[in-house]
C-alpha cells in the first residue's frame, strides 16, 4: 500500500474496515473510486451522510427505520401476538422478502458472544420482554442464525419466557430445498434430523 499517494492510502484504510472487506478488495474499491466521476463519488457519499442522520431503530422493535416507528410495527394487519425474534435488521428483510410471515419482529442487534464481550446486557432482551408482557404476545419465533452464538441466544430467550403462558418455537434448520444430501455437511444433516417433523 505504500506505492499508493496518501489519500488514496487512507481510502483503502477506511474501506477495509468494512465487515468482510479486506485490504485487496479496499484497494480494488479505491481504484473504482478513483474512476469514477465526481458525480457519482457525491452521490456516494451523500447516500452514506444521508443514511447516517436519517436512519435510526423503531422504537417498538429496534429495526432500521426512517420514521419513529417502522412500516410494520405501523401495519394494523400484523399479528402482534405472534413476536419474530431476529439477530440483525437483514434477518427480518430475509424473512419478509418470503412474504408469508404476518406477524411482528423484535431485533436483538447480536447475538450472545462472551469471547467477543457481548453478553446479554447488549442485545434488546429487557425490551423484548416489556412487549411480551405489554403486547399480549402468545408465540416466539427464534429466528436465530444455526450457529453457537445463535444457539446460546435461543437457550437463554428460552429460559427468560419460562414462566410465561407463551409459546416458544425456532425456525427449522436443515437441507435446503434442492440441496443434495450427498453435498451436505455433517451438522447440517444432523440437525435436519433432529428437527424432522411428521408428514
Amino acid at each position: 500500500m505504500s506505492g499508493y499517494a496518501l489519500p488514496i492510502q487512507r481510502l483503502i484504510k477506511e474501506l477495509s474496515r468494512f465487515p468482510g472487506i479486506g485490504e485487496k478488495t479496499a484497494t480494488r474499491l479505491a481504484t473504482f473510486l478513483i474512476r469514477a466521476s465526481v458525480d457519482d463519488a457525491k452521490r456516494l457519499a451523500e447516500s452514506i451522510l444521508d443514511v447516517k442522520e436519517r436512519i435510526r431503530f423503531c422504537r417498538v422493535c429496534f429495526n432500521l427505520t426512517e420514521s419513529d416507528i417502522c412500516d410494520i410495527c405501523r401495519d394494523p394487519s400484523r399479528d402482534r401476538g405472534t413476536l419474530c425474534i431476529v439477530e440483525e435488521p437483514d434477518a427480518l428483510v430475509a424473512i419478509e422478502e418470503c412474504g408469508t410471515f404476518r406477524g411482528v419482529y423484535h431485533v436483538l442487534h447480536g447475538a450472545l458472544a462472551p469471547l467477543d464481550g457481548i453478553g446479554p446486557e447488549h442485545l434488546r432482551l429487557q425490551e423484548m420482554m416489556d412487549r411480551i408482557n405489554r403486547d399480549g404476545v402468545t408465540e416466539i419465533i427464534l429466528a436465530m442464525n444455526p450457529t453457537v452464538q445463535g444457539d446460546a441466544t435461543a437457550l437463554l430467550i428460552t429460559k427468560m419466557v419460562a414462566g410465561l403462558h407463551v409459546r416458544v418455537t425456532r425456525i427449522a434448520q436443515g437441507i435446503p430445498v434442492g440441496g443434495d444430501l450427498r453435498y451436505t455437511d455433517k451438522m447440517t444433516l444432523s440437525k435436519s434430523l433432529e428437527f424432522r417433523r411428521g408428514m
